[in-house]
């Protein structure tokens, strides 16, 4: 028993010392990446030993996201700055798979929220005539009449001018621009869209 207790006792001590080496490793990485970041100043020495001494009670490692990310070069390809459009990033079995699966849960989300709108939409026009034909409520006919012709002179009349605000026409010219830089992805999209919508 006491060969075996001592045999123990080696193996957590050289554990004890493969860990504190491993915590001696992490933490020269870390400060190689300070000084990386700060360009070797003082601040990057500093902030080393801040974080060497916050960090020697820690038994594993903190992953940081934002660098992994930036060590992914699919992320970088995918989400990263560009600009150019996504038919010279990308090839277009790419294209037409991002703008397809985009399109198809796009169209999925909108035939969901569409039938609960109808159905919202549905029975409250349902209860507000169960409501008025039982006496609950009473409806002034001749109210909303005058308001839905209001409404109708008002369309007429912006709908005759047809001009465009500046706002507006930016936005719409952006739109088209990215329509025509982007042609099989905004195919993809208008496919899946519609096969969202049949599902």
């Amino acid at each position: 028993m006491g060969e075996e207790e001592g045999e123990e006792l080696v193996s957590r001590a050289q554990l004890r010392s493969c860990a504190s080496l491993i915590r001696q490793q992490q933490e020269a990485k870390r400060r190689r990446r300070v000084r990386q970041r700060a360009g070797g100043t003082e601040m990057a020495a500093a902030a080393a030993a801040a974080a060497a001494g916050a960090k020697k009670e820690e038994d594993s490692e903190v992953l940081d996201l934002a660098e992994y990310t930036k060590n992914q070069s699919w992320w970088r390809k995918l989400f990263g700055p560009s600009s150019g459009s996504s038919a010279e990033k990308y090839n277009v079995a790419t294209q037409l798979a991002i703008g397809g699966v985009t399109g198809w849960c796009t169209g999925f989300i909108f035939q969901k929220v569409g039938k609960l709108a109808a159905t919202a939409v549905g029975g409250g026009f349902f209860l507000l005539q169960i409501a008025n034909h039982t006496g609950y409520i009473k409806v002034d006919w001749k109210l909303v009449e005058q308001d839905v012709n209001k409404a109708k002179e008002q369309l007429k009349f912006h709908s005759s001018g047809s001009k465009l605000t500046p706002e507006v026409k930016s936005r719409v010219d952006e739109v088209i621009t990215f329509l025509k830089k982007n042609v099989i992805l905004t195919g993809g999209f208008a496919g899946g869209f519609l096969l969202g919508m049949s599902s």
